[in-house]
């Protein structure tokens, strides 16, 4: 006993001495295997303590391909970009969920030269992620195709590893397990959850849970982030939404219908009318008695493009492709705009399905009367032909805000704006319990918080949600508790302290599997694991063949067969989004002849 506990330990130990050697220069080594003096191609891979099973795995296969490893693990996120903004790596083990169910989202920040988290700079790329982004899902799969071409194979910026899961556990004494949906992008929904005793829906509460205490800002376009985008995304409406596997819809959105007209430039929106912005007074959700309407839309979407339109403004560069947004008064002026897809007018389109026809179309939202046929029509033109525009629309950031509430509350200059005085709408302190509460949320969605304190953020059920109608909430009132724990949050599940878990690690599923009321949900995420090669001072910066001998050295099986099928094979970050046909397979011929190759560059 006490040896099999040692060698753990050891191995421990090591991966920690090696994580505080930090290099600075790659150079050549030699190593003995079998007597016989070989050349070694020292490699430094950089990683958190949290991902030591794929470093191993990694590891191994470089080191059967004639590489000499470094190790450079760091405690957590925060030391490791460090680290990595440092330039101390050869290989960073990197990971992007594409949280927008778009390819361009999945490319854009990470590989365009400039781009938020890009360290690369290649005028092809940058060609072909904007010639992408101009173009239809029929049209794109062979740019996005010849985009991997040129990322991974070409030129090896990056080596994929493997797609991820999503796992949700739900507790199937508690939930009806069919009203619990699992997206492969979009944040859980709360409003089609249903208890499975129906008595309990304004009696309990649904229990979730959520890591992060401290949130970001209840104003969608001041973060995206894991503290708020579940809570946001519930308590705010967008002009569309994204369907499970990661289609634009308008159900359950505030467009009862939405067009492309010819050009890829121009998107019409119907609005429906039968919601309005519920507010907090005396801790309980209250219909404020302001229909939601196409005035909120264009102030939103505004303010959502202006990145000097609140301080600290986080998501804008999601909304940059938006040119101008307006209400559109003439019936006529629908009926002469053809389609993208050269299938009707955009009148057609959104008159498909509605309860009564347009015949009318008014400016004052108050004025709607969708069973009268006298709807508002909101038109928005982008700055270049951009159908990927629809996936930002149905992110969180793009929620529906009230303009005469946020107005109201944020009258401080952006430009002078004083964090030690000046509140602005959204501001977390205002909803937390204590001297300082003061509740000024409006809120479009089906949600509205009450309250949050260091256990928990609790929200009610908005009384003027669409009423009577498909998409209603069932169940009034919403906890999340915070448990920052993974293990925690999962004795809270088994313990029924909560309803259900997201993010289930594959460590716990024969756990589950032998618990009779929980049932385990999976699907393909968004989520890519891969490797993302140093652009500066290092060998790999400089050498394609050095990149390409790691590249052909990876065996993705292996990774696949680790985690028991719960991931799959990948290319670059646009795998889970667009199927282009290409495949890594491991190769120590190509590793050998690369390497060659390298050596006559020295």
């Amino acid at each position: 006993m006490k040896i099999k506990g040692f060698m753990p330990l050891l191995l421990v130990f090591l991966l920690v001495l090696s994580a505080c050697t930090v290099q600075t220069k790659d150079d050549v080594s030699n190593k003995v295997n079998d007597g016989e003096k070989k050349e070694a191609f020292e490699i430094e891979i950089l990683s958190t303590s949290a991902n030591e099973s794929d470093v191993n795995i990694l590891r191994d296969q470089l080191t059967k391909n004639g590489f000499e490893v470094k190790l450079n693990l760091q405690p957590d996120f925060g030391s490791f970009k460090a680290q990595e903004d440092a330039g101390n790596f050869d290989v960073s083990m990197s990971s992007w969920t594409t949280v927008t169910g778009n390819p361009d989202y999945a490319v854009r920040s990470l590989f365009i030269t400039g781009g938020d988290y890009s360290i690369i700079s290649d005028p092809k790329l940058d060609k072909l992620i904007n010639k992408a982004s101009t173009q239809t899902p029929e049209e794109y799969k062979g740019t996005y195709k010849e985009l991997e071409d040129h990322l991974v194979f070409e030129k090896a910026y990056i080596a994929p590893l493997y797609i991820s899961n999503k796992n949700q556990a739900v507790n199937t004494d508690i939930l009806k397990e069919k009203s619990v949906r699992l997206s492969k992008s979009r944040a859980l929904a709360w409003d089609s959850i249903d208890f499975a005793d129906t008595t309990k829906r304004d009696k309990e509460p649904l229990k979730l849970t959520q890591s992060m205490s401290t949130l970001t800002s209840l104003d969608p376009i001041k973060g995206n982030d894991g503290s708020i985008n579940q809570l946001n995304t519930n308590m705010y409406i967008r002009l569309v939404n994204l369907t499970d596997d990661d289609k634009i819809t308008s159900d359950a959105s505030l467009s009862l219908n939405h067009a492309i007209a010819e050009g890829n430039t121009e998107y019409y929106f119907v609005l429906r009318n039968d919601i309005r912005f519920a507010k907090v007074e005396n801790k309980k959700a209250v219909d404020s008695g302001e229909r939601v309407g196409a005035e909120d839309v264009i102030f939103s979407l505004n303010r959502a493009k202006d990145k000097d339109s609140v301080p600290d403004h986080r998501t804008y560069s999601l909304h940059e492709h938006i040119k101008k947004v307006e209400i559109v008064e003439d019936v006529a002026s629908l009926e002469s705009v053809k389609l993208s897809n050269e299938k009707g007018t955009v009148k057609d389109a959104l008159n498909k399905d509605l309860e009564s026809e347009i015949t009318g179309l008014v400016k004052a939202k108050e004025d709607a009367d969708q069973k009268n046929g006298k709807y508002q029509v909101v038109k928005m033109t982008t700055t270049e032909p951009f159908p990927q525009v629809l996936n930002y629309l149905a992110h969180q950031s793009a929620g529906i805000v009230s303009k005469k509430q946020v107005e109201s509350i944020n009258t401080y200059d952006v430009a002078s704006f004083d964090v030690k005085k000046d509140i602005p709408y959204g501001d977390q302190s205002t909803v937390t319990e204590g001297s300082q509460y003061n509740n000024t949320l409006y809120t479009s969605g089906p949600y509205i918080m009450l309250y949050k304190n260091d256990y928990e953020a609790v929200f009610q059920k908005n009384p003027a949600y669409m009423e009577g109608g498909e998409y209603e909430p069932y169940i009034n009132r919403v906890s999340v508790r915070f448990i920052k724990d993974p293990d925690s949050a999962f004795s809270a599940l088994r313990s029924s302290e909560i309803d259900m878990l997201s993010g289930v690690p594959e460590t716990k599923f024969d756990i589950l599997k032998e618990d009779s009321k929980m049932k385990l949900q999976s699907i393909q995420s968004n989520a890519v694991s891969y490797l993302l090669f140093n652009t500066k001072n290092r060998d790999v910066a400089q050498s394609e063949n050095l990149r390409k001998a790691v590249l052909y050295s990876i065996n993705q099986d292996e990774f696949i067969q680790f985690y028991k099928g719960d991931k799959a094979k990948a290319i670059s970050t646009v795998s889970p989004l667009v199927d282009t046909g290409n495949e890594l397979s491991p190769d120590a011929g190509k590793v050998k002849k690369a390497l060659e190759a390298y050596r006559s560059e020295k």
